[in-house]
């Protein structure tokens, strides 16, 4: 039934020769599709790994294309900043004004730095490099960009107009880094105060070092007690009078008499806080926290105040200044000779030396010491500022000295000292603690005690009597209450004794004196006189009309409204004639 089918002869397995190989092609048959199967195993092996390389190549050619072509090298991620109002975090927070006002941010920005195993021509590159920089010496440039290093800087935080410059240089080897720079808007407006940070934003002076710590934290502002707006006016008026009596220096203060917050503070000459390697010494120097100075006749109110308040004198009182007084090889003189009796408000008013000794030695050195150490002026202020002086004092506290330091001759203290034993003795007895920090609104006034309410209100009179009629006229702000007095020292020689040329001019003026809100403090270092001054470069020329205009200009500001027609009497004061007779009541 069925047929045997015999095989056909042309597809039996033969030798390569054409040899038929019989019987064994069983075997052979299966040999050749072992070795197919392994053929095909391996193609498909070899087209997987083919394309898993190409993937490879593809993503690490798609990688440097994004590098090279997209990025700057080295250069940190940035998140982008998140939705809403929400401020961009920086390393370093803003310091602030009390009104808001930014006098000190960090911005982004660029530095440059080099392979120099990447530079091919370090010669050319340097030559080029320091036409596009005109800061950079081509020489030192040179010496970088030949060194045998891996990384060198250039220079750290370029400017906008600098990074174009030395982008289109086109330089191999060459390379930007993005870092944070702090500036400063205003710049040497508030130096001296806000301070500085090296390239590491760390801070170096000013508030940037005593809050350095707390501004690399969260970036929470820090808010000072400056008004910008009292600061520019100030510092206008203080170089303004500088400059008409050709001083080497001068120092202002503004201080809130209630709270003790600084307003305005400046020292001259000042400097660029962006560009703090460029600035000298003289220029770094605050002249208002670290300077320390003998303040001359300004010391008059804290003696006069010592008297009145421990009742060693009334204003009824009074003494004979004709004659000079004379202790050991010293001999005290007024300025303006006087004969005769003077009454307290002449001795104050006229600023008598020796009516002044008087009232300091029957007080005694034991009471002037406490009243001088509860004022404020015996030990540092306790600023805020790393830039702080120490008063300098004698070591031996003799008659003599009681005598000299009466008139401010013989103790030397900072600026900000004086201006805030004045506000202690203006604002009704109460001495505040100087800050460059804002205070919270309606704070009440805090300190301790240091005269009574009636010797301040008597105080206050004296002082606007110095204005009025005295040695202060040049402090009158049309409109306004301004009491004060004048202050005028011999500077100390390097080698001992007092220079007869060289000398501190000064004011110490408070407003309204009806109730006082702010002193203002004026000091130009060597005053020289001039055609307007008669050839006078005391603190009356000097330093007073620069008082009156910053006290004329910023009240507005403040809030505080002018007046008219003459100030009325206090109701606590004795009426006295300036011969200390006293006046019937009326």
């Amino acid at each position: 039934m069925f047929r045997r089918q015999t095989p056909n002869p042309r597809l039996r397995p033969r030798t390569p020769c054409g040899q038929d190989l019989g019987p064994n092609r069983d075997w052979i048959v299966e040999l050749e599709g072992t070795a197919m199967a392994a053929l095909e195993t391996g193609r498909t092996r070899l087209i997987v790994a083919g394309l898993v390389f190409a993937c490879a190549f593809l993503a690490v050619g798609l990688r440097l294309v994004g590098v090279v072509l997209l990025q700057e090298v080295e250069e940190p991620r940035v998140a982008a900043t998140p939705s809403g109002n929400e401020a961009l975090e920086t390393g370093r927070a803003e310091i602030l004004d009390r009104n808001g006002q930014v006098l000190a941010t960090t911005l982004p920005t660029a530095s440059l730095y080099a392979n120099p195993k990447h530079i091919g021509d370090p010669a050319e590159a340097a030559v080029r490099l320091a036409a596009a920089l005109p800061d950079q010496n081509a020489d030192d440039l040179l010496a970088k960009l030949s060194a045998d290093r891996g990384f060198v800087w250039i220079k750290r935080g370029l400017t906008p107009r600098e990074t174009a410059v030395v982008n289109r240089l086109g330089i191999p080897g060459l390379y930007f880094r993005r870092e944070e720079r702090r500036f400063y808007p205003y710049g040497d407006l508030t130096s001296h105060v806000v301070g500085f940070t090296n390239v590491d934003n760390k801070g170096l002076a000013g508030m940037e070092r005593a809050y350095d710590e707390q501004l690399r934290g969260p970036n929470t502002p820090l808010r000072l007690s400056l008004d910008l707006r009292i600061q520019h006016i100030l510092a206008e008026e203080l170089q303004a009078g500088m400059q008409a009596f050709d001083g080497i220096g001068a120092a202002g203060l503004v201080l809130d008499a209630r709270t003790g917050e600084v307003l305005a503070m400046v020292s001259l000459p000042s400097y660029d806080p962006n560009r703090p390697a460029a600035a000298s010494d003289a220029e770094r120097f605050n002249r208002a926290t670290l300077g320390v100075y003998e303040m001359g006749s300004i010391f008059k109110i804290f003696t006069t105040a010592i008297a009145l308040d421990a009742g060693v004198v009334t204003l009824e009182d009074g003494y004979d200044v004709s004659k000079p007084i004379r202790v050991a090889r010293f001999t005290i003189t007024d300025f303006h000779p006087f004969k005769g009796w003077l009454s307290i408000p002449e001795i104050f008013m006229h600023s008598s030396n020796i009516g002044t000794v008087h009232m300091a030695v029957e007080s005694g050195t034991p009471l002037q010491k406490r009243y001088l150490g509860n004022l404020g002026l015996l030990s540092a202020p306790r600023l805020e500022l790393p830039e702080e002086g120490q008063p300098m004092i004698p070591a031996t506290w003799r008659d003599i000295n009681t005598m000299t330091i009466s008139y401010g001759h013989g103790i030397a203290v900072t600026p900000v000292q004086a201006a805030r034993a004045v506000a202690g003795i203006v604002n009704g007895g109460v001495l505040p603690q100087a800050t460059l920090l804002k205070r919270p609104e309606g704070q009440p006034l805090e300190g301790a005690r240091v005269i009574s309410r009636r010797a301040s209100e008597q105080m206050r009179w004296l002082m606007r009597l110095v204005v009025e009629q005295g040695t202060g006229r040049n402090a009158d702000a049309k409109g306004y209450l301004v009491g004060g007095k004048t202050g005028t020292a011999d500077k100390l020689n390097p080698g001992g004794g007092y220079a007869r040329n060289k000398r501190i001019a000064s004011f110490v003026g408070a407003f309204p004196m009806d109730d006082p809100r702010y002193v203002v403090l004026a000091m130009v270092d060597e005053p020289k006189g001039n055609k307007a001054s008669y050839g006078y470069a005391t603190g009356g020329w000097v330093a007073a009309p620069v008082v009156g205009k910053t006290v004329q200009r910023m009240a507005p500001l403040l809030g505080i409204a002018p007046v008219s027609g003459a100030p009325a009497e206090n109701a606590l004061l004795v009426p006295v004639n300036l011969r200390g007779r006293a006046l019937a009541a009326q």
